[in-house]
């Protein structure tokens, strides 16, 4: 086999700056009874997803297992079908950003911004998260069983992004909708400048963020926690907090003198 360095060194460009215009699909996967097993590690970036997208559109494979990802950026993207794709090694950053409706495992890490804009589907990352993950968040469940950077789920506006360890800080920043269970500690800035949304810690918080208060616990809480964590085989903590929104920044009461000259006036 080629060395994989030597295959990188013939990426080419366009006059945008993006690379391999030209690329085609590898056509390399072996598919057996309905199911695909692709090695990616000679190819790159735009060969694996457009392998990808061959293998899931236009072969109707419904199962497909990713070998030696390599940790390269922006993989599994804008995958807007129902399927199942099993990466057996880690991803770099952005990867599974912008899908709908596949079912999801990464054994290995992943880095910054994974499942940007996810809107449906599942998704299980074995090991740890970089910063950023889930960020738009709009719906389905994100499982991270390691822990996470920081601004996990920022802009969330639905689903449920479940971290089985810690968490950094600004945690739900700028959350709209959905829910976040942290089963580790977080750091400072929990759910700041959040409009809605729960978010459930196990350990302590360092801080909360503005706006975000403790919350009521219901039967309903006890209900979602329960069914999450036996349906992805996790170990449940013993107990839970509860944040929400306090819905003071819906005010605006706090105007400077000037503008409440003008609203007098």
């Amino acid at each position: 086999m080629e060395p994989v360095a030597s295959i990188e060194r013939r990426i080419t460009y366009d006059a945008r700056g993006l690379a391999e215009p030209d690329a085609e699909a590898p056509g390399t996967s072996q598919i057996d009874d309905g199911k695909a097993v692709f090695d990616a590690a000679p190819h790159s970036t735009r060969q694996i997803n457009l392998e990808l997208r061959r293998l899931i559109y236009e072969e109707g494979i419904r199962d497909v297992t990713v070998l030696n990802p390599g940790a390269k950026h922006s993989i599994g993207v804008g995958i807007l079908q129902r399927c199942r794709i099993r990466f057996e090694g880690s991803l770099g950053y952005f990867g599974l950003g912008v899908i709908d409706g596949p079912e999801i495992v990464v054994n290995g890490r992943v880095g910054w911004s994974v499942c940007e804009n996810m809107m449906s589907g599942v998704v299980v990352i074995q090991k740890n998260a970089g910063s950023l993950a889930g960020a738009a968040f709009r719906g389905g469940d994100l499982v991270i069983k390691g822990s996470v950077g920081a601004r996990t789920g920022i802009d969330q506006k639905g689903g449920t992004i479940i971290v089985g360890g810690d968490a950094g800080s600004m945690t739900g920043f700028m959350m709209q909708r959905g829910r976040q269970i942290i089963c580790g500690d977080v750091g400072p800035g929990l759910g700041d400048s959040m409009y809605d949304g729960t978010i459930y810690v196990a350990g302590t918080v360092k801080a909360l963020g503005i706006d975000c208060v403790p919350g009521e616990w219901t039967d309903a809480d006890t209900e979602l926690i329960d069914r999450k964590f036996r349906l992805y085989g996790l170990d449940k903590p013993d107990s839970f907090q509860k944040f929400v929104c306090g819905k003071m920044l819906y005010n605006y009461d706090n105007l400077e003198p000037s503008e409440r000259k003008l609203v007098i006036h």
